[in-house]
């Protein structure tokens, strides 16, 4: 597949987003009434429990005027936060969505029980950008936040506000349902059905909405959590947000004497197992397509609920991954094509990269997904930053991103501000197959993203003994069709890459294979060849991008090898020693 077929995606990809939004436009105009036409909020009668972990001294920076999401910081020096532009879109998106409100809720104190009726009342009031809190995705946070801590909003508050946060708690609901008609984006609806769900169960007075909106969140549930329990975006992070918010909605409807839809049964049953198969030892998931740093508190929250004792799935063939274990290590592969364009706004051109670590000690990472920043986040999705094989410094996806494609420039900005970045075309045939070498696990995969503009497969097979004292890989490279260029066969710089976790220490030259020290003691060597021609082994910086602490430089091994007809390469990590720490 060539530029010329990414230039017709893209071009029907602009004709589909400019129809759904002259469709929505005469919804508008001639929709039938909408489900709580002339319906008002008269009461709450249950606030969902907050999964969501909370910590107390978030409420004193906010009582000091700082108020710090997504990587971002702001001080407001005792003005609101709404009266300041916003340092980051993400930022906005944390602000607007009012999730920091728990963080209140746990300093239990009468000055944050006043501080948060303040903030809400400053909301409520009209002050701060409404353009940054109408997107659906925000509103709907937004909603399910209210409705969560309605107690610590409410304790102590007089008539006048609670009138007025019921009257938001109303208008929140019908602009969402309205929404939730004309949104083609499938996690958006996803997200606004829960949050219906929450407000047709918690709400006096709107339980109409409770029918549509359990209907719609059945028919998208069964739709997006496939089979092996991954969702279509392929994103571990939006899946584990997902579940933070199904769980307390399963209990909500058992608190309210109504059966929880089949699906929304099912779908948890689904998505706890493979949440297991994404963990390390380090208690975080892999960082694959759009995972970055892992709420560790939150992820132990949700693996509660699968069982303490509960065994990690090794296989989820409908989500591209694969788990290998033995000994101290793990190893978790993308074996996947990229999700369903709509669906990777965050998805990255991470096909065949792999994450290995020994105990709770990541060693191979990939760089991670960043809490903010555009251009640091399309670094952070291209091949490059994973760990895996990147052709001529390009990737093996291709994204819609702002730029001078074409001279489409000005349309590729209007539809990346509406769908994303999505993948425009990436690898079409992926495939993965498990067997065994006597006691040691074999993991061998392939894809073409590099078929259409290279002419070149990328093969990787991965053994992990049963002892898992070692992990050994192959890389080969092989040609499918003809890319020649005046009759000869054209070569191609091939970049294979693994990246470090910040905390591994590098000794020793490139060329005579290297020591790799973890802060536990272990000490790992590794080493490459290749029956053909001396390879090329170097090391060099990189950026982990999803430390809990923002951005932190680490190193990675790169192996350059030039490609022409074919190529095959051979490394190995082996653990060689245990030293005091």
């Amino acid at each position: 597949m060539g530029w010329g077929a990414d230039r017709w995606r893209l071009y029907r990809l602009i004709g589909g987003e400019a129809l759904r939004m002259v469709r929505g436009a005469v919804l508008r105009l001639g929709a039938r009434p909408d489900v709580l036409a002339g319906a008002r909020v008269t009461g709450v009668v249950i606030a969902p429990h907050d999964l969501r972990t909370s910590d107390a001294t978030f409420a004193d920076d906010i009582y000091a005027g700082l108020f710090v999401f997504s990587g971002r910081s702001l001080s407001v020096s005792g003005r609101s936060p709404f009266d300041y532009a916003p340092p980051s879109p993400e930022w906005a998106d944390a602000l607007y969505g009012f999730g920091w409100l728990r963080h209140l809720r746990a300093a239990d104190t009468a000055l944050a029980r006043a501080n948060a009726r303040a903030f809400v009342g400053d909301f409520m009031a009209g002050r701060g950008d409404a353009a940054l809190a109408r997107p659906t995705a925000v509103a709907a946070r937004r909603l399910i936040a209210f409705l969560c801590q309605s107690p610590l909003v409410l304790e102590g508050a007089d008539h006048a506000f609670y009138q007025a946060f019921l009257k938001t708690l109303g208008r929140s609901a019908r602009d969402l349902e309205r929404d939730l008609r004309r949104t083609g984006l499938p996690q958006t609806r996803l997200v606004a059905a829960v949050a219906l769900s929450y407000a047709g169960l918690c709400c006096e007075g709107i339980q109409p909405i409770l029918r549509r909106a359990t209907r719609v969140l059945s028919r998208e549930l069964d739709r997006q959590i496939m089979p092996d329990g991954g969702h279509r975006s392929r994103d571990p992070r939006f899946a584990m947000e997902l579940l933070l918010d199904l769980l307390p909605l399963r209990q909500s409807f058992l608190s309210r004497g109504v059966d929880p839809p089949d699906a929304l049964l099912r779908a948890i049953d689904r998505m706890l197992p493979l949440l297991r198969l994404l963990r390390h030892g380090d208690a975080s998931l892999s960082h694959f397509n759009g995972m970055g740093a892992t709420a560790a508190d939150h992820l132990a929250t949700l693996l509660v609920y699968d069982g303490a004792l509960a065994q990690p799935m090794m296989h989820a063939p409908h989500s591209g991954y694969e788990r290998l274990e033995a000994g101290r290590v793990v190893v978790v592969a993308d074996v996947g094509a990229p999700p369903p364009m709509l669906a990777s706004a965050r998805a990255g051109a991470g096909c065949l990269s792999f994450e290995m670590s020994s105990g709770p000690q990541r060693i191979v990472v990939n760089c991670g997904l960043p809490a903010s920043g555009p251009e640091l986040r399309r670094l952070a999705r291209s091949t490059a930053a994973h760990s895996t094989a990147s052709v001529a410094d390009t990737s093996s996806c291709r994204f819609l991103a702002g730029g001078a494609w074409w001279g489409e420039a000005r349309a590729i900005d209007w539809l990346s501000n509406r769908i994303g970045s999505v993948v425009l075309s990436g690898p079409r045939e992926v495939r993965a197959e498990r067997t065994r070498d006597g006691q040691a696990h074999v993991l061998a995969a392939r894809h073409d993203g590099y078929a259409a503009g290279f002419g070149l497969i990328h093969e990787r097979r991965w053994r992990l003994p049963a002892d898992g004292r070692a992990l050994e890989g192959e890389d080969s490279f092989v040609r499918e069709g003809k890319s020649k260029d005046k009759g000869r066969l054209r070569t191609h710089e091939v970049a294979i890459r693994f990246h470090l976790h910040p905390g591994i220490a590098v000794r020793g030259r490139a060329g005579d294979g290297l020591e790799l020290a973890t802060p536990q003691g272990e000490v790992w060597h590794f080493e490459a060849e290749s029956d053909e021609d001396a390879l090329d082994v170097a090391i060099e910086e990189s950026v982990y991008f999803a430390g809990l602490t923002g951005a932190r430089r680490t190193d990675q091994i790169v192996i350059y090898v030039t490609v022409a007809a074919a190529a095959r390469l051979r490394w190995r990590f082996a653990m060689v020693d245990v030293r005091p720490a």
